[in-house]
């Protein structure tokens, strides 16, 4: 317990990646570390230092960034603020996305361009290999067995432990399974957007990690009186913190990655893995969808 309470992250239980890197299952998403619009470096270089490192002092295990995140803000934030790194954390980064602006996104999935984002995201990390690398979005205008294939042999290089895809659809996973092994999922899921249900259920059928992104979408649910806002009310904890529980309790195979600027927020976050859901507490929840 005493343990729980220092490092709460470790209450989230664990899950292994790929059959090999064992993570805490409640991690941290290093996107909301750069400017507005995802563009450029945070408005307080310091409380970004002292998140990372708090996060993995809370347990933290597992940090998922890319190196469209700024362009390369986080990923340098990250070297800056945790080397070395401890032996237990897992550096999770993505590339296949171009930035032309804030907020603007593009993808480009050329094997030669790949290769570059990986060689240069090990630069920035100042990694030898990147445990987890995940293809940000698939290139509709490059065949896919050409971009799985430029990873795959980064990963027979050594440059990559496993490999991820970010976005994508069942038949788009079981397309790249048959030209890499899969490690994890990272899609858009939350306690309001469900739309990749068959996505997840996909995953836990074949023990791929599941890595929802922004998986704080609480909105209306969370307004004074509402199912959620009473809910969190009795559990004496926020909105988000009973979200991200339920995405905990949702899957085995669930990895949330919250994110946030501030050291305050990334403690309110970590505390959520402490929360106990009845069964009936999930179903009520499961429902508000």
């Amino acid at each position: 317990m005493a343990d729980s309470v220092q490092r709460p992250t470790t209450a989230s239980g664990t899950f292994t990646i790929g059959g090999e890197l064992t993570v805490n299952r409640l991690g941290f998403g290093a996107m909301q570390l750069t400017g507005p619009g995802v563009w450029g470096p945070p408005a307080d270089h310091e409380e970004a230092i002292r998140v990372l490192r708090r996060t993995v002092e809370m347990g933290g295990t597992l940090i998922d960034t890319a190196d469209a995140y700024g362009p390369f803000v986080s990923e340098d934030l990250i070297a800056e603020a945790l080397r070395p790194y401890p032996e237990d954390l897992v550096i999770a980064t993505k590339g296949g996305l171009t930035r032309q602006g804030p907020s603007m996104w593009q993808p480009v999935g050329r094997p030669e361009y790949l290769r570059q984002c990986v060689e240069m995201s090990l630069r920035r990390l100042r990694l030898e290999r990147i445990d987890l690398y995940q293809l940000h979005r698939i290139d509709p205008q490059i065949p896919l067995a050409d971009q799985m294939g430029a990873l795959a042999e980064m990963r027979a290089e050594g440059k990559i432990g496993h490999i991820g895809l970010s976005q994508v659809s069942v038949t788009e996973i079981e397309a790249a399974r048959e030209i890499v092994d899969v490690a994890s999922v990272q899609n858009l899921y939350n306690l309001t957007n469900r739309d990749s249900e068959d996505v997840l259920e996909y995953c836990e059928r074949n023990g791929i990690g599941f890595i929802p992104w922004f998986p704080l979408a609480t909105g209306e649910l969370a307004t004074p009186g509402g199912v959620l806002a009473t809910a969190a009310a009795e559990h004496g904890s926020s909105p988000a913190q009973l979200a991200l529980a339920w995405l905990l309790h949702r899957s085995p195979v669930m990895l949330p990655i919250p994110g946030t600027s501030k050291v305050a927020h990334a403690e309110e976050n970590a505390a959520a893995a402490l929360i106990e859901l009845t069964a009936a507490e999930r179903e009520k929840l499961t429902a508000l969808a």
